[in-house]
């Protein structure tokens, strides 16, 4: 089983989810912190519209990326995440600013 990734245009990219690793830590601090539980993260992966692109400011020592989506209730996240051994990890997880839903209402 591998998560796929294509790029669809310079900055966006394409991500088909198929298996996410959890780091309990992760798991706990996005819950705490933004009170954002991990099947809310990982329903946003498959719900549309999905928006991603690489976060080249916060990629030193991997390569990490920006998932801006809903999840079934309708709850827009910001989640920034990476990918370890073909699977999608969960590296932080928010609600979006006002700024931010303001431009994802529009796409």
């Amino acid at each position: 089983m591998y998560c796929i990734i294509t790029y669809t245009m310079p900055k966006i990219i394409k991500i088909i989810p198929n298996k996410f690793d959890w780091n309990k830590g992760n798991k706990e601090k996005n819950l705490i912190k933004h009170k954002v539980s991990y099947h809310e993260c990982e329903q946003i992966f498959f719900n549309k519209p999905l928006h991603t692109l690489r976060d080249k400011k916060h990629s030193q020592k991997e390569k990490r990326y920006i998932a801006i989506g809903k999840t079934r209730i309708k709850r827009q996240l910001f989640i920034i995440f990476t990918f370890r051994n073909n699977k999608i990890r969960i590296i932080s997880a928010r609600d979006l600013s006002r700024k931010e839903r303001k431009i994802y209402d529009k796409k």
